[in-house]
């Protein structure tokens, strides 16, 4: 009876600790196939409905990095628009400043 109770307890825990190994069995697989320095991150994500987004996502190599903007719903994602990544030395709001700089000269007359 003990003996049962016992391989009962360790075949409930193994299956507990499933899930988790074939996680990180597939985060180790993917981070080996994309590289040293070509993780992806998130940028921005805005809901447009219940299960809804559009994702923006930055992807490649470190030195030759592209944003995604992405149509994600329960069943498909969808690539809505690809941007060159932006040097990382400008920002948006030095973006912004320039272009409202320039709309400004040619109103300007």
């Amino acid at each position: 009876m003990t003996q049962t109770l016992v391989v009962v307890v360790l075949f409930v825990g193994a299956m507990a600790c499933l899930p988790w190994l074939v996680r990180r069995l597939q985060q180790r697989q993917a981070s080996s196939a994309m590289g040293a320095g070509a993780a992806s991150r998130v940028l921005s994500a805005v809901s447009v409905g219940p299960q809804q987004r559009v994702v923006t996502v930055e992807v490649g190599p470190e030195h030759a990095r592209t944003c995604l903007v992405l149509g994600v719903t329960a069943q498909n994602v969808s690539c809505l628009h690809v941007l060159p990544a932006s040097p990382p030395s400008a920002s948006f709001a030095q973006e912004m400043a320039t272009a409202a700089s320039g709309q400004k000269a040619d109103h300007g007359g």
